[in-house]
């Protein structure tokens, strides 16, 4: 396989002006002024992330799993990255309208939009919001798979939590919240070109009144936190309104996105016009349908922290046939500062299926909290539409689950031939190696590197003990020396030996059990916080059993 080395091939305007602002967690410097606010959208593809050009000289790894999703962490390699695609749940739909409540006016509503789908660790349960008539519902869930409606009070006899019609919605289980009665988040549009409304709650069922609401604003908008700068990002939906436009136009923009951050929730409400930035739209990369032949837009951006990096789900939408209703897909995106987006894939993650009365006939949507960690898988809800044969209509809607390997977005992969990967220079204050690597029907081994790139005794790639397993936590071990600790605080390289296997990702953890310290998603069993503060601990206590 051929040499493939990534070198700095540009350089920040903004340090280059000297001009500086915050220094994020894995050595990323954001210039003074941030969110951005120069940001250009045209059908043209964005350049790639001010990191990715000039990335910095030394890496801090100690937050998180750190991914193959881009060449952030790579010097040079001749390992192939190869992009991986969930399985979707032979069950599904996990979720389906099936009370008389959940008819109303409608088919059978029982979807996220995008809601939220998060694991509550103090009462052990997966806990999910959902769109039906007329409002927003609750249901629980002991395994992720089967799922509860649960008689409440708020009306009675029914798992009805808020009343009235609502549009796109977020619900999110705040754990680093310090007031009890603000744990849960709720925001919510209640129309085009109407105020988004902020409610909280101590359960996530009893909501008190509007804390704030924002400008009027589009109505598939929507709320994420960012773990990783401590800041709630309103994904504000936008459009090019500019007169005269049209689909075929290939000037015309059509739905994008906008930016606006804050530190409080309340206040990140009450921003004024001018105040969100322009952030992302779909581009001529995203392809086109054959049957509607429209340029795909983006109709919604939903993100989550996850281990060391920000998982962006891009609802991909392609316009609407005679008789089917926005065949919507979902895609990824990847994003180490938290703004610009990475998008190395634009196959579809999740697509639509052309059988009506299937879950995923039309509308495909991802939730609010993105995927949850389940022992050594990804969980993704979705949301789909059925459709109605003859006619554009929703038809019933469903929730579906999809799941992934753990960090498995991306490997990092070889054949027979052995090859190799090396990081550029990381620092860490850990002690301990761990991988997530496929490698039972080849071997792994692992050398550390000084500055000058010579290998660090003992750790040599002679003295690594051959690692011969399918594990998604997996300690690396030399003869000689079990702990890195020697080298902790000092700039060193990693340099992957691969044979016949796939290397998804690996950390310096400072606990033996194999802890991150990264962010888990929307949570998981085992789980006591938004961190990875347990490392195997979790495997041991998720006892759910596999579904793919």
């Amino acid at each position: 396989m051929a040499l493939l080395c990534f070198a700095a091939v540009g350089q920040l305007d903004a340090q280059a002006a000297g001009a500086e602002g915050e220094l994020l967690y894995n050595g990323i410097q954001l210039p003074a002024e941030w969110p951005p606010n120069d940001v250009t959208l045209t059908a043209e593809p964005p350049p790639p992330p001010p990191y990715l050009m000039d990335p910095p000289e030394v890496v801090p790894i100690d937050v998180g799993r750190q991914l193959f999703v881009d060449h952030f962490l790579v010097e040079e390699t001749t390992l192939l990255r190869v992009f991986h695609s969930p399985e979707l749940y032979s069950g599904n739909p996990v979720l389906k309208a099936d009370q008389a409540w959940e008819f109303g006016r409608s088919a059978g509503w029982a979807m996220p939009f995008s809601d939220g789908v998060f694991f509550d660790p103090e009462d052990e349960l997966f806990k999910m919001w959902y769109r039906s008539d007329p409002g927003t519902f609750y249901a629980t869930s002991r395994d992720g798979v089967h799922w509860d409606k649960p008689a409440l009070d708020v009306r009675a006899g029914t798992n009805l939590v808020h009343r009235g019609y609502r549009d796109s919605s977020t619900v999110w289980l705040d754990l680093e919240e310090k007031d009890p009665s603000r744990r849960y988040k709720f925001l919510y549009s209640s129309g085009h070109m109407k105020p988004l409304k902020l409610h909280f709650s101590s359960d996530g069922i009893h909501w008190g009144e509007p804390v704030a609401e924002s400008i009027p604003a589009s109505d598939r908008s929507t709320l994420f936190y960012n773990p990783f700068r401590k800041v709630w990002v309103f994904s504000l939906r936008d459009h090019d309104w500019t007169p005269g436009s049209k689909v075929d136009n290939p000037e015309y923009i059509g739905r994008l996105r906008k930016y606006w951050e804050h530190t409080d929730i309340v206040k990140g409400l009450q921003y004024q016009a001018d105040d969100p930035k322009l952030w992302a739209m779909a581009d001529r990369l995203d392809v086109r349908r054959i049957d509607t032949n429209t340029r795909p837009q983006l109709y919604n951006l939903d993100a989550i922290g996850y281990e060391s990096l920000m998982v962006g789900l891009f609802t991909i939408w392609h316009g609407q046939g005679d008789d089917r209703e926005k065949p919507n897909d979902v895609a990824l995106g990847y994003s180490r500062d938290g703004f610009h987006w990475d998008r190395p894939v634009r196959k579809p993650f999740v697509t639509i299926s052309d059988k009506h009365g299937d879950w995923n006939y039309s509308n495909v949507q991802s939730v609010g909290g993105g995927f949850l960690v389940v022992g050594d898988r990804l969980f993704f809800y979705l949301s789909g539409r059925g459709g109605v044969p003859g006619i554009r209509a929703p038809g019933k809607t469903y929730t579906a689950l999809a799941t992934l390997r753990r960090d498995g977005f991306a490997s990092m992969d070889a054949g027979a031939t052995p090859g190799t990967l090396t990081t550029r220079p990381v620092v860490f204050e850990g002690s301990n190696l761990f991988v997530n690597v496929d490698s039972h029907q080849g071997e792994l081994r692992v050398e550390v590197l000084d500055q000058e790139g010579d290998p660090i005794e003992p750790f040599t790639k002679k003295n690594s003990l051959p690692v011969r397993i399918d594990n998604t936590l997996q300690r690396v071990s030399w003869k000689g020396a079990d702990s890195l600790a020697s080298l902790a605080g000092k700039p060193v390289r990693f340099r992957f030996h691969l044979r016949g296997g796939s290397l998804y990702s690996f950390w310096v953890s400072p606990d033996e059990t194999g802890a991150s310290y990264g962010f888990v998603g929307a949570g998981g069993p085992g789980f006591t916080e938004s961190r990875d503060t347990v490392g195997s601990r979790a495997y041991q206590t998720c006892c759910i059993a596999p579904v793919w």
